[in-house]
């Protein structure tokens, strides 16, 4: 009824109202001649369940309202897959609720997704394992904002989802890092970076580490192929040939290898450090049932990582403890403080990283700016506490806690400068390509001539080299037959009245769309923050507790004479798992949510200082402000306390559609003021 539409704000009218079944060339400058064909997405290809409520749903209150649920669940379950941030995965949600009222709700565990609609008539769940994917998360990301901000459909976006995972609009380069067997490079890179850059070890153990990387690499290949139930046996695996080739190398090698080196080189890979960090970052906004999960889940996970490695070690050495013992003799032969290749290493180290994260190639550059100024804030305020304790005699863990904290809030502020960076520059380019406000060749200004000229050339150089995307180099072809068949559409002395596009134009300009939205923030800081941690400082924890550490002699004075006895004590410093564990992860999660807070204080401060730009452009500030909010909060939901937050707190999204706000896909100055 009228009434119930008014309080429950019913789908179909908020729909309509959005004009979410036509889609963005209905309310463009552009509507009036291009043509574009109507491509329905195939229900048929769901899930049995999934099937199931979308009938329901569709009978209920139509198909686009079906299709909407269908969307949302899709997104929540491929950005979980994708490792991203479960607050911000639960912020671009609640935006698509928010936008298109929908009655669902939703519990993103650790690996149990929740999923429940029509105030609870459906319930579905979902057991999804993750894994890092940085392309994948920026990617979901742009496809839900691209919808809500009205840019394309929903077929359309749910159509794209099913090409991103079909690896349809990933260059070569990153289909070629996705998986087996080109993943194989990858390992040992990785493995022999870590073991010089982290864990103080020398180029020998470098190259066993890499040996060991490659090994694991194998087996974890060999496991997935198999599938099924052998998924379980990877950690334990990985760990043991981890410690039988490095217990091999130290036994006859001349006990000269740093095998801590070596081990947590190695497992790095397997190690979710950045999981420690995310897990007291959900505490800490909240999310306490997912917090705790989790950090406990990835606290087994490393322990279990350790038995592996310390059982390999067993088979084939005598006495594992006295050789674990020794063997910390033979690291921290280089002093990387005073080598030049400090940081050139360190770069190598994270692009392996990147490629692990399975980070656009052509974008790496971004991925390692925030890698190199997050490590070298925290390796430099490590470097002066610890210089200062030792002139002071002074023991404590300040000097971690300092340096993890500004390190990550530094990684956050500069992933948020490049991403705007980034932003504005796209902005122009796909500005110029989706024909919105003036063409380059009609503005007196040459700085969108230049912006468009460098970033189409690195794109023809990316797609040269097989870095990039070929599409890129299309998009660029389909803007020049865009700009000479509107202007003929538009001269009254030509007959043509519609630009058609074929099959493929009409691809490329839903992927123009799509690229043109706004950088995932997260999926650019995440790998740094991995960098960061990193996890195998944890293992190497779990380590003293498999491998106790040598006590501490004291030589104590016997009070009225001139005779000492020997204390022996526990290594606080070693033997103190959980409070090392403690420091490490609260100082970056810290870090984290101190870098977040300064970037929305600046914007903040900015929009109020800022009296020359418009009410518009602060708007769409205080929009991207928003979505930050969703790293490191728990996201809010009006029905969350009806009771004390119904009457104070509006639905924007049918606020903004009475208003008339939102650009459209094709925006010019004619679509933008039709808009208004």
């Amino acid at each position: 009824s009228p009434a119930d539409a008014d309080k429950a704000g019913d789908a179909k009218r908020k729909i309509a109202g959005v004009s979410i079944a036509t889609g963005s060339l209905h309310r463009a400058g552009l509507a009036s001649v291009v043509t574009r064909s109507e491509r329905n997405f195939d229900v048929t290809k769901l899930p049995a369940d999934m099937l199931r409520v979308y009938r329901a749903l569709e009978e209920k209150y139509g198909e686009e309202y079906g299709l909407l649920f269908v969307f949302t669940m899709r997104t929540a379950i491929e950005m979980h897959r994708a490792w991203h941030m479960t607050l911000l995965t639960s912020k671009i949600l609640q935006r698509i609720k928010d936008t298109y009222g929908l009655r669902m709700t939703w519990n993103l565990g650790v690996i149990r997704l929740i999923f429940r609609v029509d105030d609870g008539g459906f319930e579905l769940h979902r057991k999804v394992p993750y894994d890092y994917d940085s392309e994948y998360q920026d990617l979901y990301m742009k496809i839900a904002s691209a919808l809500c901000d009205g840019h394309i459909t929903i077929h359309e976006a749910l159509n794209f989802q099913t090409e991103v995972k079909e690896h349809v609009h990933t260059a070569r380069s990153g289909v070629l890092l996705r998986d087996f067997p080109g993943r194989l490079v990858v390992y040992p890179g990785l493995a022999a970076t870590c073991a010089v850059i982290f864990f103080s070890g020398s180029w020998r153990d470098a190259g066993i580490a890499a040996l060991c990387g490659l090994a694991t690499g194998m087996l974890e290949w060999f496991l997935c192929w198999i599938g099924g139930e052998a998924k379980v046996l990877i950690d334990i695996s990985c760990g043991t040939i981890t410690g039988v080739i490095g217990g091999l190398f130290y036994r006859y090698g001349g006990e000269s290898s740093c095998l801590s080196s070596i081990f947590l080189g190695t497992l790095y890979w397997y190690f979710y450090g950045t999981a420690f960090v995310l897990g007291l970052l959900e505490i800490i906004a909240g999310e306490l049932e997912t917090g705790v999960t989790r950090f406990m889940a990835v606290s087994i996970k490393t322990f279990v990582l350790c038995l592996g490695a310390s059982f390999g070690l067993l088979m084939t050495v005598t006495a594992p403890a006295d050789v674990w013992n020794e063997q910390s003799e033979n690291c921290g032969s280089i002093d990387l403080g005073a080598q030049w290749w400090r940081i050139p290493l360190y770069l190598a180290c994270s692009a392996f990283a990147l490629a692990q994260y399975r980070f656009p190639v052509v974008s790496y550059w971004r991925g390692l700016a925030v890698q190199l100024a997050a490590y070298e804030v925290q390796y430099q305020v490590f470097d002066f506490f610890v210089r200062r304790s030792n002139s002071q005699a002074v023991e404590d863990n300040v000097d971690t806690m300092a340096s993890n904290i500004l390190g990550a809030a530094t990684a956050v502020v500069t992933a948020c400068l490049l991403s705007r960076l980034v932003d504005v520059i796209q902005q122009k380019y796909y500005a110029q390509l989706l024909q919105r406000g003036k063409h380059r060749d009609d503005s007196e200004s040459k700085v969108d001539d230049i912006l468009y000229a460098v970033v189409a050339a690195e794109s023809k150089f990316s797609a040269k080299l097989r870095l990039g995307r070929k599409s890129e180099v299309d998009k660029i072809e389909l803007e020049k037959k865009l700009r000479r068949e509107t202007a003929e559409v538009r001269d009254p002395g030509n007959i043509k009245t519609k630009i058609e596009l074929s099959k493929k134009e009409e691809d490329l300009l839903i992927d123009t769309i799509i690229s043109a939205e706004s950088i995932n923030v997260w999926a650019m800081l995440m790998p740094a923050v991995y960098q960061l941690v990193p996890g195998s400082m944890i293992a190497k924890l779990w380590f003293n507790s498999i491998f106790p550490p040598p006590l501490v002699t004291k030589e104590v004075p016997i009070e009225g004479t001139d005779f000492t006895y020997e204390a022996y004590e526990l290594d606080s410093t070693q033997d103190d798992v959980f409070a090392n564990l403690m420091v490490i992860s609260c100082s970056l999660a810290l870090g984290l949510i101190v870098g977040f807070a300064c970037v929305q204080l600046f914007q903040r401060f900015y929009n109020a200082v800022a009296f020359w730009e418009s009410d518009e452009r602060k708007e769409a500030r205080n929009d991207e402000r928003a979505k930050l909010q969703g790293m490191y909060a728990a996201t809010e939901d009006v029905m969350d306390d009806p009771e004390t937050e119904g009457d104070e707190v509006a639905w924007h999204g049918e606020k903004d559609q009475e208003e008339g706000n939102g650009e459209s896909g094709f925006n010019d100055e004619e679509g933008a003021e039709s808009g208004k």
